[in-house]
């Protein structure tokens, strides 16, 4: 599996990958750095397990709302291929949207990209810290990238 930089106390420093099997994705190419004592995603049991992600650095948007989904989304993506899978292996989105009145606009973006595949998902509105939404998900890792 590939593992962008994978850091923890229990991850071989050589393959990235965890003696008790889990392996820690701390830095995908491309996507902001994380702002906070934790890692962009984890592995385990063939999960990858991401944080939340955002469309670009907290009090910088993208453009419009929609801009800001599909942002976030190829955030997203970017975590997942470090860590060895992608959006069709996606099971479980969250989402967190600032305003309810963001709810129709996401679902228009989030559908040109999840068309067809609607894995579960959970879409709340909450207080953010200078964004306009975080997603978060869980997905398989793609069985070529397994080990």
């Amino acid at each position: 599996m590939s593992t962008g930089t994978g850091t923890g106390t229990d991850t071989d420093t050589d393959t990235g990958v965890g003696t008790s099997g889990i392996t820690r994705i701390e830095s995908a190419p491309g996507v902001p750095a994380a702002v906070g004592p934790y890692v962009q995603a984890t592995c385990a049991g063939g999960f990858v397990f991401t944080t939340g992600q955002i469309p670009a650095a907290p009090g910088q948007s993208t453009g419009t709302f929609e801009d800001d989904v599909h942002a976030t989304l190829r955030n997203l993506e970017a975590v997942l291929q470090a860590a060895g899978s992608d959006l069709d292996h996606v099971v479980k989105v969250n989402t967190y949207l600032s305003s309810p009145d963001q709810l129709a606009p996401y679902n228009e973006a989030y559908e040109t990209v999840f068309a067809g595949r609607r894995p579960a998902r959970t879409t709340v509105c909450v207080g953010l810290w200078g964004v306009s939404l975080e997603i978060d998900c869980v997905a398989v890792v793609r069985p070529e990238a397994a080990r």
